[in-house]
């Protein structure tokens, strides 16, 4: 058996030790007095507004060179699925144009004053430089907590930190260092797993390997990084997106903290602060008898931002906020951030322009109003000046002239780093099962290739992959990305290789070997969680999954042995597809190079192992379909009480398979015995229907209308007296022509989604309604047909279930003449919206342009003929 050329993964990690308090840490990169002197000379000489200027990070969208100069802003982002000129595909020389482009403005600034401060260009690089088209993709997060290989992460570190430079960026949103302990989260993929001891070790490797140590962070080629979200984003209860969490302060410490303790150390220059709440005494209102009490929102937090992480920890670079997340603070809003800033974040990332410069504005104010001390400005921007200058930023050139940048197009994407997202793949994969020792498999197998994720790039490489969603690549997005299908078709040859994903076609009698790629689709954050109604059976999460587990059974039925890949975000319930299956490897989110995968799985030329399996499980795997929160009692923790929002580790809920799990090729096979399994209960039967369900009509609407999708992340309330203006969609209140309000939508050519929400979010059982013939109906009035498809739905969740296409009707309606849109609930049922938990009854989802009005919106059963 070869090996890989570089060091065999360890055989252990370094054992934790519990935190009886907050420790005092000590940072690689050390306080420096002559940094420190340069700070407070330049400080000294700032204005009010521009130090302001420094304290705010818009989005390349929103923001230009122009801006720049005038506000003096200190850093900028782009945010996934924004690219230079709107060009998908943007070339390295477009990205190393239009950071070279801002960072001009700003040395404009100050060209008639006595010193300068150079400009930032951040990026939320999670997995690779995952915005670049032609950047090497890497595995995501979860895959490489299963690797269990420091070192592996510190190279994949320095790699992503080199392409990031050679795009002329400075800054990187990563690593995630959070600690998920529930499988429902839709970012349970970006931690590195359930213990705290993988997420430990790698938070320090992964800084070390995009920063390096002083003297390497000053140089080309290195980046900043950037540990987030602090703290507590994977504990919150029910794995709510931006939910609370309400584990105690011991908790918090040795279960939540540990990235970010081994990160700070390690020399991370910034972390990012979390969307998520904590709800604990300790967690106090800083500004107590306000209108509005503080809502435990951690960027609203001083005891975890300023008095924790700053004072107690001893961090001493930048606090960032996350997107927009400032918002979401009770007393704040989109263009003020004040109570905010004064918890203690120093940098505030705001997408949208009215509100960036809104901020800016009502900042300004607050100091003179003395309701925001000076000082708190001065600590702020005195972090965000220590941090340009540890990162060598008044010694290095403008970008289009830093060394890498020249040879960008020859570093983005190369053979060697490939070959690195290649060897993380293959070391990330997880054997559960291997009866009889059918792994590997000989390179003269006929194998059929079939399940949904066969000839899949997007279910392969997940979210934030070119786009927010990552729901929309395909081969041109991933230059050389390679499918399983096309893997296995390289290694048996293309006339030993058929692929056929749904099993439509093929005779499985023709073959030797099935080679099953089954798992989740693509998503990112709000849109792959899973609300606390739902199974975490993969086969019940949607119906094109249960098709896989129908593949499945045929071709057990059919006696041909199956070996199942199974692509996913998270441990999900997967008995009966293990049971199914002959062999069953987890591979994650390997990303686009599934050459990693047939490593493993067939035999090299000669007919030995050409790679073991090396992958464990960095996660407990679910015996049962309510599992979503059972995790192992930290071993570090002898006294360890399980948190209320989680589930003890035993009788039912006791693992089907542990943390630390995972089959050699060289294991014995055990006897055939299939795993227990956890049966579906029965749906209750459905409540009658109460009439028609009102959405929007002439008495208004009883439920919340809101707009949510790209660079909207915390979710916009429509209103019906004024306009609405956001980057990805544009409402106005219209008259309806039955009287009372309708709306007119413009949707901009981002992923947007418009819909109607229960204002107590608890879902209805509205399968009545399906029963009664209701339809989903409403008026509408086109103006500008969908450039794209335009979907009808009606959820539990976010747009991650498919819909209804209406832009082929919408397209033959009669511009500008009121038409009827009638879509029958079989329809949507049949589409798999899940009727038994609606709280979502009408949503609009475009990822394209339109505009039209829509009025008279409800579930209506039609008249008998």
């Amino acid at each position: 058996m070869t090996t890989d050329s570089e060091a065999p993964a360890p055989t252990g990690l370094p054992d934790l030790r519990p935190l009886t308090q907050w420790p005092r840490l000590t940072s690689a990169i050390p306080r420096d007095a002559g940094v420190e002197r340069r700070v407070a000379e330049i400080l000294g000489q700032l204005t009010l507004e521009e130090k302001v200027g420094q304290m705010i990070q818009p989005e390349l969208a929103e923001l230009t060179p122009e801006d720049v100069r005038d506000y003096r802003i200190g850093s900028a982002l782009n945010g996934a699925g924004i690219w230079p000129g709107g060009k998908r595909h943007a070339s390295v020389a477009d990205w190393v144009d239009t950071v070279d482009g801002f960072w001009a403005a700003a040395e404009e600034c100050w060209q008639d004053r006595p010193f300068r401060v150079p400009f930032m260009w951040a990026t939320d690089a999670v997995h690779g430089h995952n915005n670049v088209h032609g950047a090497t993709i890497f595995p995501h997060n979860i895959g490489l907590g299963a690797a269990g290989d420091p070192d592996l992460v510190r190279r994949i570190g320095a790699v992503t930190g080199r392409e990031v430079a050679a795009t002329g960026m400075d800054w990187i949103f990563a690593p995630t260092v959070t600690t998920p302990r529930d499988r429902r989260w839709g970012r349970y993929y970006e931690g590195y797993g359930e213990d705290p001891t993988v997420v430990h070790a790698y938070g320090r490797a992964m800084v070390e390997g995009l920063q390096g140590d002083v003297a390497a962070l000053r140089a080309d080629g290195k980046v900043l990084a950037t540990l987030k979200h602090w703290i507590a984003d994977g504990g919150t209860e029910n794995g709510a997106d931006r939910g609370t969490a309400r584990c105690s302060e011991d908790v918090l410490r040795d279960i939540h903290a540990q990235g970010f303790v081994a990160g700070i150390e390690a020399g991370a220059q910034s972390v990012m602060v979390s969307f998520s709440s904590w709800e604990n005494p300790a967690n106090y209102d800083h500004t107590p008898g306000r209108a509005e009490p503080y809502n435990d929102k951690v960027h609203g937090s001083r005891y975890l931002l300023t008095d924790v992480l700053k004072d107690t920890l001893g961090f001493d670079g930048i606090v960032i906020s996350d997107w927009d997340a400032h918002a979401e603070v009770a007393g704040c809003s989109g263009g003020d951030a004040g109570y905010a800033i004064n918890a203690g974040l120093d940098v505030l990332m705001i997408a949208g322009r009215e509100h960036w410069q809104s901020v800016h504005r009502t900042t300004v104010e607050y100091v003179r109003d003395g309701v925001i001390p000076m000082a708190r400005i001065d600590d702020a921007v005195s972090r965000v000046l220590r941090v340009k200058m540890r990162a060598g930023l008044w010694d290095k050139p403008r970008p289009r002239d830093r060394a890498l940048t020249r040879a960008g197009s020859e570093v983005i994407g190369c053979a060697e780093h490939r070959a690195l997202s290649r060897e993380a793949a293959r070391k990330s994969l997880v054997l559960l099962k291997n009866s009889a020792g059918l792994l590997p498999l000989s390179r003269t197998t006929r194998v059929l290739v079939t399940g949904s994720g066969a000839d899949d790039l997007s279910k392969q490489c997940g979210g934030w992959t070119l786009t927010w969603q990552g729901d929309d690549v395909d081969r041109a997005d991933l230059p050389g990305g390679t499918t399983l299908a096309d893997a296995v078709r390289s290694v048996v040859g293309a006339e030993q290789c058929t692929v056929d994903p749904a099993l439509e076609h093929a005779d499985p009698a023709g073959f030797d070997v099935a080679v099953v790629a089954l798992g989740e689709d693509s998503y990112a954050e709000m849109r792959g969680t899973l609300k606390p109604w739902r199974s975490l059976g993969y086969a019940d999460l949607k119906l094109s999954y249960a098709r896989d587990l129908d593949v499945l059974r045929r071709l057990h039925s059919a006696g041909l042995p199956a070996v199942s890949v199974f692509f996913t975000g998270r441990p999900l319930y997967s008995t009966e597809e293990i049971n199914l299956s002959r062999a069953f490897v987890v591979a994650w989110l390997p990303g686009p190079y599934a050459q990693g995968i047939t490593d493993v799985l067939f035999a090299g030329p000669d007919g030995s192992p050409a790679y073991d399996f090396q992958g464990r499980l960095p996660s407990s795997w679910p015996r049962t379909r309510d599992s979503a929160a059972v995790n192992r009692v930290p071993p570090h923790l002898p006294d360890y009480r399980v948190p209320a929002e989680e589930t003890a580790p035993e009788g039912r809920y006791t693992a089907l398979f542990p943390v630390g799990h995972g089959l050699s090729l060289h294991d014995p096979a055990p006897p055939p015995v299939a795993l227990p399994s956890d049966e579906l209960p029965a749906a209750p039967p459905p409540p009658p229907a109460d009439g028609p369900l009102r959405v929007l009509d002439a008495e208004g609407t009883p439920y919340q209308l809101r707009v949510g999708g790209h660079n909207t992340w915390s979710r916009e309330t429509v209103p019906l007296t004024g306009p609405l203006r956001l980057l990805i969609l544009h409402t106005d209140p219209v008259p309806a022509p039955v009287g009372g309000t309708g709306l007119r939508l413009r949707f901009n050519g981002y992923p947007a989604f418009v819909y109607a929400e229960s204002p107590t979010g608890t879902p209805a059982d509205l399968r009545g309604h399906l029963n009664a013939g209701a339809h989903v109906r409403f008026l509408a009035r086109v103006t500008e047909p969908p450039s794209a498809p335009l979907f009808l739905a009606c959820h539990d969740d976010y747009p991650a279930q498919p819909g209804v296409d209406l832009a082929p009707r919408l397209r033959e309606a009669a511009e500008g003449e009121w038409t009827e849109v009638s879509v029958p609930l079989t329809g949507l049922a049949a589409a798999g919206m899940d009727l038994r938990h609606v709280d979502v009854p009408f949503m609009l989802y475009t990822e394209g342009t339109a505009s039209l009005e829509i009025a008279d919106i409800g579930w209506r059963v039609p008249p008998v003929p």
